[in-house]
């Protein structure tokens, strides 16, 4: 039992100190020093400058803030603008219509963001006016970009698996190739479920909607010529082995750059901004991570994770229930933390516990952003939720409610992941070759 209390000593003053409003990097802090101080007679300073130093000086970690550039570049020009132009010709004839401009808008800005509430933001800028003036229902409207906007974290580059990465010394090239097919079933999930709506919902879909010719829709296809370039050549260059996922981030930002010029609104006011949103942010969770380190290191002298692992394996739970009860765990976590504090919080304890079970942890990794993505649209501190409440005006409440089928096809898409683990592993495999 010693080690249930240790942990639950050491959860409970974290959560008390989150709830009381300190900022988490300095919880962290807090609570790594005072299980130095109390369960181990290790050098406090020395620790704490070895563990910080280690966390930030990581090649990998110079991915994040280059991919946060560029999502901030793409955020202050005409792509969103572009997508919903080129893409809502090519879906008119589907069941459900312009909804599925939701989920496709949001699936390829993903794959150049990186962030689900930027991805929120940029799209539902655009589609709520659009949707709205041709008369879709509400509900669907805000739950198909509640949903479809997680794709952010898990399509790459995934700021989300960058910090994964890091925080578990696992390959970021890996982890970005092992995305792309569960993205894609999350894709077809979401569209499939529209589908299935607007069939038994025949009476709320605008009937009458513009009726394009393919050499129109061809025409407007080619203003998503600019980003589906972005795309390869970020994806396309760590698929291919030509660069790491560093190298790539630098690539994506000079052609960002370059497309925001030719777009004409690349100016020093909108360059200025973009930097200072990327720096404000990378600094945070740079600092997060910092945090992070020095509390895995404090809990490593302490022996948590290694008791915690030894009871939880005594328990003889298979990797099956395991993964059940670390979903309830996650999705419970998520009503009151970010997606990045999850799991620079609980990889330190949970790593050793999957290990001991057997679980692939490139697979790990995307089940975590899976339920990561889960945890953005649950209230109270969905960050989705709060986007669209913003963007609609609706209270968080409504907006939950309109989220909640696309909250069950994301727990549906982790039974499949977990039925055929091939869908995270099969790509990276091919890498290994």
């Amino acid at each position: 039992m010693t080690e249930i209390l240790l942990s639950a000593g050491v959860v409970a003053l974290l959560f008390a100190l989150l709830a009381m409003g300190v900022w988490v990097a300095f919880a962290l802090f807090l609570v790594g020093a005072l299980s130095l101080l109390v369960f181990s007679n290790a050098p406090l300073g020395t620790v704490l400058a070895t563990s910080t130093w280690g966390a930030s000086n990581s090649w990998a970690l110079a991915a994040l803030p280059l991919f946060i550039w560029m999502g901030e570049i793409l955020f202050r020009s005409k792509l969103s603008d572009n997508l919903f132009s080129g893409l809502a010709p090519w879906l008119t004839r589907l069941p459900g219509r312009l909804l599925h401009v939701n989920v496709f808008a949001c699936a390829v800005f993903a794959a150049v963001s990186g962030s689900s509430a930027a991805t929120a933001a940029t799209v539902g800028k655009i589609s709520i006016p659009e949707l709205t003036k041709r008369g879709y229902s509400e509900r669907m409207m805000i739950g198909t970009l509640a949903g479809s906007a997680t794709l952010g974290l898990l399509i790459p580059p995934s700021i989300i698996l960058i910090v994964y990465g890091v925080a578990t010394e696992q390959s970021i090239a890996r982890l970005f190739v092992a995305g792309v097919l569960p993205g894609v079933l999350l894709v077809l999930l979401f569209s499939g479920f529209i589908v299935a709506w607007a069939l038994v919902n025949r009476a709320r879909v605008p009937s009458q909607e513009d009726r394009t010719s393919l050499a129109e829709r061809l025409r407007a296809g080619r203003e998503l010529l600019p980003v589906m370039l972005l795309i390869l050549g970020v994806i396309g260059s760590v698929y291919l082995g030509i660069a790491s996922p560093t190298d790539a981030a630098a690539v994506g930002v000079v052609i960002a750059l370059i497309l925001a010029w030719r777009s004409g609104d690349l100016s020093w006011t909108s360059f200025r901004d973009g930097l200072m949103g990327a720096v404000r942010t990378s600094c945070m969770i740079t600092f997060i991570l910092a945090g992070a380190a020095f509390l895995t290191t404090a809990m490593g002298f302490a022996g948590i994770p290694r008791m915690l692992a030894a009871w939880i394996g005594d328990m003889g739970l298979s990797a099956n229930e395991l993964l059940v009860a670390l979903t309830i765990f996650f999705v419970v976590m998520g009503c009151f933390l970010d997606g990045i504090s999850i799991i620079v919080l609980t990889t330190s304890i949970i790593m050793p516990i999957v290990e001991q079970a057997g679980i692939d942890p490139i697979w790990f990794g995307i089940y975590l952003v899976f339920v990561v993505e889960m945890s953005q649209i649950t209230p109270p501190v969905g960050f989705n939720l709060f986007v669209l409440q913003s963007l609609t005006g609706r209270n968080i409440l409504q907006v939950a409610w309109a989220a909640l089928p696309f909250f069950l096809l994301m727990g549906g898409a982790i039974v499949i992941l977990t039925a055929v683990p091939d869908l995270a592993l099969y790509l990276p495999s091919l890498m290994g070759r």
